[in-house]
C-alpha cells in the first residue's frame, strides 16, 4: 500500500526546516518520520538574495530528512514568510444571478472576485483569500450565504498577498532544488494550526512568531484570521545589541540571549538591553493592534512562538507590555503533535504537513477558506516555472 506522505518546507531566514509526516488510516494526528534543519544561506528578511545558495540549502535539508525518514521526497508544501507578505481587507458586491434569487457558489465566487478587483496592485500575488463578513440586501449574515435568497450580496474579504518578484525568486530556488510544489501557505497561518486551540482562535488572540530577522503577528477572532502583518525586526537584533553592549562575540551573545550560557555580567544591564529591543518589536505590534481596533481586546491574549520563545524572560515582558494574558507555545506544540515535537521552532513546518493533509485536522475556518486558492496558485506556478 502506498504511504500517504506529506512534507512541509519552512524556508526561514536563519534556518531551513523540513518535517516529513505520514498519515495512516484511522489516525487524525500524523506520525512524524523526520525532522531536518540546515542553516540558511542566500536569504535576507525572508526574500532570496542568492537563488543557488538557497536551493543548495533546501537540497541539503530535504536530503537529510529523506535519509532519516527513509522516504523519497520530491513534493513539498512551502511556507511563505518575509517582509513582503501582508494582508489587506477590501469590500465587494454583486447581484445574485439566479432567477429565483437563491445564492449559490457562483455568486460567492463573484463577490470575492469583486473584492479582489479592489486590491489594485499588479505587483503582488494573492496567496489566500479569507471572507470575513457577508451581507445580503444590507443585512449581516451569520455563517455562509449559500442557499439563502436575496438580490444583492456583499462581502468583506481579507487577502494575503506576496510581492511577485520575491515569490518568483523563492519558487525558482525550490525548482532548482528539483522539488515540485504542491501548495504554498502563509507561514503565520501554518503556525496558527499547531500553536492555537480552537478556543483561543474563537475568543480572540494574537500569535507572535519572533524569527531571526522578522516578526509576524496574526490576529484570530471568531475562529478566523482577521489580520496578518510582518515586521522587519527579529531576535537577531537582540543578539546584536547584547554583543555590542558587552563587547562579546555574536555566538556568545546568542547563547546568553537564549539562556544556553550562564551570564556572569550585570544582570540588570542584560535585562535592559533585551527589554529595549523587545519594546521596539512590541511597539510595532501594539500600534498595529490599535490600528485594527484590537489593542487590549483579545481575551485569549498573546501566544509567542518561533525562535523568540527562547529569549530571556520574553513571556513576562510581553505580558506586562500588552497587558494581556501571555504564554509561550512549547506546550501547544507538544500537544498538537502528541509530543512528537516539543520545540515550537518547528511549528511552521509541522503546520504545513497538517495543512497539506486530505484528512480532517484541527484548523480554523479561515484556513479552510484559504485552501480554496490552491488551484489558482498551482496554475500560476505552472505558468511561471518550466
Amino acid at each position: 500500500m502506498a504511504k500517504n506522505i506529506v512534507t512541509g518546507l519552512d524556508i526561514g531566514t536563519a534556518s531551513i526546516k523540513v518535517v516529513v509526516c505520514e498519515y495512516r488510516k484511522g489516525e487524525k494526528i500524523p506520525r512524524v518520520l523526520a525532522l531536518a534543519r540546515k542553516t540558511t544561506r542566500g536569504l535576507r528578511r525572508g526574500y532570496v538574495t542568492q537563488t543557488s545558495e538557497v536551493a543548495n540549502c533546501i537540497s541539503e535539508a530535504v536530503n537529510e530528512a529523506s535519509k532519516i525518514g527513509k522516504v523519497k521526497i520530491n513534493r513539498v508544501i512551502v511556507g511563505l514568510g518575509g517582509i513582503t507578505l501582508e494582508s489587506k481587507v477590501t469590500d465587494g458586491q454583486t447581484i445574485v444571478a439566479r432567477a429565483d434569487s437563491e445564492i449559490n457558489e457562483y455568486d460567492i465566487d463573484r463577490v470575492i472576485e469583486s473584492c479582489e478587483s479592489n486590491l489594485n496592485d499588479p505587483n503582488r500575488t494573492v496567496i489566500h483569500h479569507i471572507p470575513l463578513l457577508f451581507k445580503l440586501d444590507g443585512k449581516k449574515i451569520i455563517g455562509q450565504p449559500e442557499g439563502l435568497k436575496g438580490a444583492k450580496l456583499e462581502a468583506k474579504t481579507m487577502f494575503i498577498t506576496y510581492a511577485n518578484q520575491h515569490l518568483k525568486e523563492l519558487m525558482a530556488a525550490v525548482a532548482e532544488a528539483e522539488l515540485k510544489v504542491d501548495d504554498i501557505v502563509a507561514s503565520p497561518l501554518a503556525a496558527g494550526i499547531t500553536n492555537l486551540t480552537k478556543l483561543q482562535k474563537t475568543s480572540g488572540s494574537v500569535l507572535l512568531n519572533i524569527g531571526a530577522q522578522t516578526t509576524s503577528a496574526v490576529v484570530f477572532e471568531e475562529a478566523i484570521p482577521i489580520s496578518l502583518k510582518i515586521f522587519p525586526l527579529g531576535s537577531n537584533d537582540i543578539t546584536n545589541d547584547i554583543a555590542l553592549g558587552f563587547r562579546i562575540p555574536l555566538e556568545e551573545a546568542e547563547k546568553i540571549k537564549t539562556g544556553q550560557l550562564p551570564f556572569d555580567g550585570p544582570k540588570k544591564k542584560l535585562e535592559e538591553i533585551i527589554e529595549a529591543r523587545l519594546s521596539d518589536i512590541f511597539e510595532l505590534i501594539e500600534n498595529h493592534l490599535k490600528k485594527i481596533g484590537r489593542s487590549g481586546l483579545l481575551p485569549a491574549g498573546v501566544i509567542i512562538t518561533g525562535g523568540g520563545v527562547g529569549i530571556y524572560n520574553v513571556e513576562e515582558f510581553a505580558k506586562n507590555y500588552f497587558r494581556l494574558p501571555t504564554k509561550t507555545a512549547e506546550s501547544s506544540m507538544a500537544s498538537s503533535s502528541r509530543n512528537q515535537i516539543k520545540d515550537p521552532t518547528w511549528s511552521v513546518a509541522y503546520g504545513l504537513c497538517l495543512f497539506g493533509s486530505d484528512q480532517e485536522a484541527e484548523e480554523s475556518i479561515g484556513v479552510k477558506m484559504a485552501r480554496q486558492t490552491k488551484n489558482t496558485f498551482i496554475k500560476w506556478l505552472k505558468e511561471l516555472l518550466p
